[in-house]
């Protein structure tokens, strides 16, 4: 009588997939984009952001682009109705973060010379102008592909810093034209 040598069930290797196992990391310097459309809650794009850049290992960008993607979306919420949305794109060296909402009104800049240090607010585009490498923004008219509104940008460039502007709009990298 013939058997069959069953396999030793030690030696068999499982074939079963890693169910914790993650998928290997996109390599630094290749692009990568995400969007998303946040409640009138800027706390959520700012935990995503903060999450996505943790996940591709940014840290060096990542208290700047927090601090400014916080005042871009606080604004959205505090000065527009309905949705908004944040986009973040790496495209290496540059982060670029982009606020979209539904209204077409851009904001108005400041210089620090013309704030009172009293005020409660109006100090965003002041500190989008000390602290991102380039800014801008444009007004998107409604058309036939969706709602129009205006997206606010910022860039900021790994190894870079704020730029050493004075607030005035006039230091390397500012765009207080807000042209895109």
């Amino acid at each position: 009588m013939s058997t069959t040598p069953q396999p030793n069930p030690a030696v068999i290797p499982d074939l079963a997939p890693d169910v914790n196992a993650h998928p290997a990391p996109t390599p630094f310097t290749d692009p990568w984009q995400y969007e998303l459309h946040f409640p009138r809650a800027p706390r959520v794009a700012r935990t995503t952001l903060r999450a996505v850049l943790a996940a591709h290992g940014q840290a060096e960008l990542a208290y700047r682009a927090e601090l400014l993607a916080s005042e871009l979306t606080t604004n959205s919420v505090r000065h527009t109705k309905g949705p908004a949305s944040i986009r973040l794109h790496w495209l290496f060296p540059v982060l670029r973060v982009s606020v979209w909402d539904m209204s077409p009104d851009l904001p108005e800049p400041r210089h620090l010379r013309q704030m009172r240090q009293d005020a409660d607010s109006g100090r965003g585009l002041v500190i989008l102008d000390l602290g991102a490498d380039r800014w801008g923004g444009c007004a998107i008219g409604e058309g036939p592909y969706g709602p129009g509104g205006k997206t606010i940008w910022f860039e900021l460039a790994l190894g870079g810093g704020p730029p050493s502007g004075d607030g005035s709009g006039s230091g390397p990298g500012a765009a207080s034209a807000l042209a895109a």
